[in-house]
C-alpha cells in the first residue's frame, strides 16, 4: 500500500501473473516522485503527449520523472484521432532512434486514448519489447483503454486493427487531469463508465444514474469512485482473459456499432466515447428485438446515456455501410458479425444476430 502522506488515494491491481501492475489513481499525482517509484531502471525515459495535453501537464511530469531518469525526452503528436497512424506512430520512432535509445528505455504515454494506444504499441515494437507505462488525461483513458493492454493504430478501413497486445508497467491516473477536459471529453468518457453497468454491475449502473449530476460537475469523489469501480471491472475481466478470446469481448458493448459509426463519418467527426454511446442504444436495441431483455430497461439505460450528454441516434450511413464496415470489426467470424449484447440486465453475451434484424435496427436508430 502507498504511504500515508502519498497522494494516491485508490489502487487497483491488474493480475496478470509476472506482467500484473497497479493502476494508481488520486489527484496531484503528475509532479510526485512518488507516483514513479519501482518502475523499471533506466537511464532514459521518453514522454509521448500532444499538442493539446504537453502544454497543460508535460512540465509537472518531467519534475516528477526527473529523480528516476538521467534524460527525460519529449515527443508531441498532433492530435486527434485522424492521426492514429502509421505517419504519427513513426513520429515516435525518430525520437528513439535518433537519441539512440536502448531496450530499457521507459515510454510514459500522457494523454488520452490515441496517445495511449500509439505509445504502447510503440512500445510493444521498438527493439521487440520495451517498457512502458499509461498517463491517462481523459475520463474515457482512466476507465478503459489505459488498462487491459490493447495497443493499435486505425486503418481507413477499419478502427485499431493493427496493434497488439502488450501490457504496461504502470497505470497513474491523476484526477486533476480531468478538470481541464471539455464538456464533450467528458461525455465520452462518461460513456465508457455507464457501459459497466448493463454487462457487470446493476448496482453500479443504480450509483451512475444517481451520481451522474456529480460527474458531469467532475466532483472529485464521485470521479474516484467511478474510476476505481471501472477499474476494478476491467481489472476482473482482463485477469481472466487477457487476449480476448472470450469473456474480454464484453468489454466492447456498443463498439461494433460505435466503431462503424467512427470508420464510416471519418475518423474525428465522432469522438470515440460518443460513438460507443449511441453504439450501446443500438446493442440495447438489437438486444430487446432478440428477447434478450425488456423494453423497459433498454429505455432506462438510453435515458441515461442521453442525460450524459451522448448521441442516441447515429449518422445516415445506410444499412448496408453499416454492415460492410461491422463485418471488419475483430469479433467477426468468417464475415458474420459478432454483436457484443445483454442476456439479461447485468449480463452480456457475444453472439450474431440476422441481418435483417440488424437493419430493423438501423432504420429505427440510426438517420
Amino acid at each position: 500500500m502507498p504511504p500515508k502522506d502519498s497522494p494516491i488515494s485508490e489502487q487497483v491491481r491488474i493480475a496478470l501473473g509476472e506482467r500484473s501492475y497497479d493502476i494508481r489513481i488520486g489527484a496531484g499525482l503528475l509532479g510526485d516522485p512518488a507516483s514513479w517509484q519501482g518502475l523499471p531502471a533506466a537511464a532514459t525515459a521518453l514522454i509521448v503527449t500532444n499538442e493539446t495535453v504537453g502544454p497543460l501537464y508535460g512540465a509537472a511530469l518531467k519534475q516528477g520523472l526527473r529523480p528516476h531518469y538521467r534524460t527525460v525526452l519529449e515527443v508531441v503528436l498532433p492530435d486527434g484521432e485522424a492521426h492514429k497512424d502509421w505517419g504519427t506512430l513513426n513520429l515516435i520512432f525518430d525520437v528513439l532512434l535518433a537519441n539512440g535509445c536502448d531496450r530499457k528505455t521507459v515510454l510514459f504515454a500522457l494523454g488520452g486514448g490515441v496517445v495511449g494506444d500509439m505509445t504502447g504499441f510503440a512500445a510493444a515494437s521498438y527493439m521487440r519489447g520495451v517498457p512502458f507505462v499509461q498517463v491517462p488525461t481523459t475520463l474515457l483513458a482512466q476507465v478503459d483503454s489505459s488498462v487491459g493492454g490493447k495497443t493499435a493504430i486505425n486503418h481507413p478501413l477499419g478502427k485499431n486493427m493493427i496493434g497488439a497486445f502488450y501490457q504496461p508497467v504502470r497505470v497513474v491516473c491523476d484526477l486533476a487531469t480531468v478538470s481541464t477536459l471539455p464538456a464533450r471529453e467528458l461525455s465520452a468518457g462518461l460513456a465508457e463508465v455507464i457501459k459497466y453497468g448493463p454487462i457487470a454491475d446493476l448496482a453500479f449502473l443504480d450509483w451512475i444514474e444517481a451520481n451522474l449530476d456529480a460527474l458531469l460537475q467532475r466532483e472529485p469523489v464521485a470521479l474516484a469512485h467511478a474510476v476505481r469501480r471501472s477499474c476494478e471491472i476491467k481489472a476482473h475481466v482482463v485477469s481472466q482473459d487477457e487476449r480476448e478470446a472470450g469473456l474480454r469481448a464484453i468489454l466492447n458493448f456498443g463498439h461494433t456499432f460505435g466503431h462503424a459509426i467512427e470508420a464510416g463519418l471519418g475518423y474525428g467527426e465522432w469522438l470515440h466515447g460518443e460513438g460507443v454511446g449511441c453504439g450501446m442504444v443500438m446493442a440495447l436495441q438489437l438486444s430487446q428485438r432478440l428477447g434478450l431483455v425488456d423494453a423497459g430497461f433498454v429505455q432506462r439505460v438510453t435515458r441515461l446515456i442521453e442525460r450524459a450528454g451522448l448521441p442516441v441516434r447515429g449518422p445516415d450511413l445506410g444499412a448496408e455501410r453499416y454492415l460492410e464496415l461491422m463485418r471488419v470489426d475483430k469479433k467477426s467470424e468468417g464475415g458474420e458479425i459478432r454483436f457484443v449484447l445483454l442476456d439479461g440486465p447485468g449480463r452480456a453475451t457475444l453472439r450474431a444476430a440476422p441481418d435483417a434484424v440488424v437493419r430493423q435496427v438501423l432504420a429505427e436508430c440510426a438517420g
